[in-house]
C-alpha cells in the first residue's frame, strides 16, 4: 500500500474513534433510558446517619444514566449530610452504584452549638442525639485537635488528685482553662501548661483528699507557684437539719 494512503487511512480511523462517543451522545446511545441505574448499594455502620437520607441524596443525581453519572457530585452530596465523615462512590457495569459511608463519631461538644468528631473536625448536627456527659470544649476551629489534646492531658493530670475534668477552653489569646465536673476552675495560661499542671498536682497530693475537694479555683500562672480559692470548710458544730415531723395517728387536722 502507498505510504501516503496508509497515513490518510490511519488518520481517518483515529478521527472516527474520537467522533464515535460524540455521535453516540448526540444520538442518545448513552442516554439514561438506554443505560439506567437500576441498583444502589449503600454500605456502612449506621448509628447517626440515616440510610434513607443517603439514598435521597444520591437518587436525583443518577437519573442521567450509567455513563453520565458524576461521581464527584455524588460524593459531595453524600458528604454534605450532617453525620457523614467521608463517602466513597463507585459505579459497576452495567447498572449499579455503590456508596460506602463512614460516620462521624462525636467525642465532645464544641462551643455552644456544634460537635467535635473523632478525626478532629468541628461540625454541626443535632446535639440531642449525643450523650450529655461528653466533654465540653471551645476554642478556634483551626486548633480543635490541640484543644482535644490539652483536654486529655489536663484530665489525666487532675485525675491524680481526684478531679474529673468536664470542660477545656482556649480563649482568643491562646490562654487555657479547664473546669471540673464539680465546677472547680483551673487557669493554666498560655505557656508551659504541662509543667504548671505537674507542679500543682505534686503540691496538692500532699494534702488530705478532703482538703483537695474544697478547691473552687486555682490559678497556675505564677512563675514558681499558684494561688487557690477554697470553698468554706464545713462547720463541725453545725447541727444537721432535722426531717419534718410526720403526723401521728392521733394528730388533729389543721384548722381552716
Amino acid at each position: 500500500m502507498n505510504p501516503r494512503i496508509a497515513r490518510i487511512a490511519a488518520w481517518m480511523i483515529a478521527l472516527a474513534l474520537v467522533a464515535t462517543p460524540i455521535v453516540a451522545v448526540l444520538n442518545g446511545w448513552l442516554a439514561d433510558e438506554r443505560w439506567p441505574i437500576r441498583k444502589l448499594v449503600v454500605q456502612g455502620r449506621f448509628v447517626q446517619v440515616d440510610e434513607a437520607a443517603v439514598r435521597a441524596a444520591v437518587a436525583p443525581r443518577v437519573r442521567e444514566g450509567f455513563f453520565a453519572v458524576d461521581l464527584d457530585a455524588l460524593q459531595a452530596a453524600v458528604e454534605s449530610l450532617p453525620w457523614v465523615e467521608r463517602a466513597e462512590v463507585r459505579k459497576h457495569w452495567p447498572d449499579r452504584i455503590d456508596v460506602r459511608v463512614e460516620e462521624r463519631v462525636a467525642i465532645a461538644f464544641w462551643g455552644d452549638d456544634r460537635l467535635l468528631s473523632h478525626r478532629g473536625d468541628v461540625f454541626a448536627a443535632d446535639l440531642g442525639r449525643v450523650p450529655d456527659d461528653l466533654p465540653r470544649l471551645d476554642g478556634p476551629d483551626a486548633r480543635a485537635g490541640e484543644v482535644w489534646q490539652q483536654h486529655r492531658q489536663a484530665r489525666e493530670r487532675l485525675a491524680q488528685i481526684g478531679f474529673d475534668v468536664r470542660a477545656t477552653r482556649m480563649d482568643p489569646r491562646g490562654a487555657w482553662s479547664v473546669v471540673g465536673v464539680d465546677g472547680a476552675e483551673f487557669v493554666l495560661g498560655r505557656e508551659q501548661t504541662g509543667e504548671r499542671l505537674g507542679r500543682f498536682v505534686a503540691a496538692m497530693q500532699r494534702l488530705p483528699e478532703a482538703e483537695r475537694g474544697r478547691i473552687a479555683r486555682a490559678d497556675l500562672r505564677y512563675a514558681n507557684g499558684f494561688s487557690v480559692v477554697w470553698h468554706a470548710a464545713p462547720d463541725p458544730n453545725a447541727v444537721a437539719p432535722q426531717p419534718p415531723e410526720q403526723p401521728t395517728e392521733n394528730a388533729h387536722e389543721p384548722q381552716v
